[in-house]
């Protein structure tokens, strides 16, 4: 019985909304490390980065740990 509500499902536009929409979350997230793992030369970064699907998961935590703190300007 679960079996086929997980296939109507799938067979449903609502699936392929989710799935298209986590592509492009996957794609914004990985884009954007990849470029600053490249940037600050983090070669092993970039080759998990590149590697790994992680949902956005492991391309945020990238972001969280090498962020660049801005400087307060002195007035």
């Amino acid at each position: 019985m679960a079996y086929e509500n997980l296939l109507a499902f799938m067979a449903s536009g609502w699936f392929t909304l989710l799935l298209v929409l986590l592509i492009i979350w996957e794609a914004v997230w990985k884009g954007i490390s990849l470029w600053k793992a490249g940037r600050n030369d983090h070669l092993v970064w970039f080759v998990f980065l590149f590697i790994l699907n992680t949902a956005g998961i492991l391309p945020i935590i990238y972001l969280l740990i090498y962020r660049k703190r801005r400087k307060k300007s002195k007035k």
